[in-house]
């Protein structure tokens, strides 16, 4: 089986051309796949497929072997991995995914695309709800990208112990289908610092739908502009929530890793 490594900001997935048939098992081949000792190395595994209403269908599994409903920074990826392979030649792509169908616009650079802007749908923000972890008490900020979502203002990002205080979020009875969990600080209105606890996958150096869903988090209290710069530890996001549309825009950049074959 070949398969294509391909990372948005490091949040790195293992691309799998399925246009011409899916393996079977591809929760246990996400799992299997994933590990970063034993098998290629990721956050999970996305596949492209046909689609019967869109240019491609999008579907992603997370390191644990789940399926997720959309993944913003392996959207962009999914997009350079049509056009580099020759799979497409449009610039301006319609993505089926367990989401709804996304736009997804290429940045092309010498005939290689280096990135790309998403429309990510529109964010829903519900009103906060207060968690009990441990000794402490915790505000989070339900928000669906089609995902779920709990985004927390935290004074230092940087400074949690997230690989102890994210599984307690991911799975705390608040959330009983898990939740992805973004820890953030406002720098000012322009900027968001975030950490991200990923359902299915830990901590990762980035998460697209996070930083949307931490930016309308955010916007709707009030506390940041429209358009703005998410810092994640990959790197940074440019995200604007149009008024008139309600739609939430997405813009990073997209690599390709390596190609490889698996041995079995």
């Amino acid at each position: 089986m070949r398969f294509t490594k391909m990372h948005g900001l490091g949040n790195d997935y293992i691309f799998l051309n399925c246009m011409a048939g899916t393996p079977a098992g591809l929760p246990e081949l996400a799992h299997r796949l994933s590990d970063r000792n034993f098998g290629v190395g990721g956050d999970g595994i996305i596949c492209v497929c046909p689609s019967q209403r869109a240019d491609f269908k999008m579907r992603m599994f997370n390191a644990d072997g789940s399926e997720g409903a959309m993944c913003g920074n392996g959207i962009r990826c999914f997009g350079k991995y049509v056009y580099d392979y020759g799979l497409t030649d449009k610039r301006h792509l319609t993505v089926e995914t367990g989401a709804g169908e996304r736009e997804v616009s290429l940045l092309i650079r010498n005939g290689v695309v280096t990135g790309a802007a998403v429309g990510m749908g529109a964010p829903v923000v519900q009103p906060p709800v207060a968690l009990s972890i441990g000794d402490r008490e915790y505000e989070a900020i339900p928000v669906s990208m089609g995902n779920p979502h709990a985004v927390i203002e935290v004074d230092s990002p940087a400074a949690l112990d997230l690989a102890a205080l994210g599984p307690l979020v991911e799975r705390h009875p608040a959330f009983p289908g898990r939740v992805n969990a973004e820890f953030v600080r406002v720098v000012n209105r322009g900027e968001l610092e975030m950490r991200v606890w990923e359902r299915g996958s830990g901590e990762t150096l980035a998460c697209g739908t996070g930083a949307c869903a931490s930016a309308a988090a955010m916007i709707a209290a009030g506390k940041l502009n429209r358009e703005a710069v998410v810092h994640l530890a990959g790197g940074d996001l440019a995200v604007r929530w149009d008024e008139e549309s309600s739609q939430m825009f997405m813009a990073g950049p997209a690599a390709a890793v390596f190609d490889g074959e698996t041995a079995d």
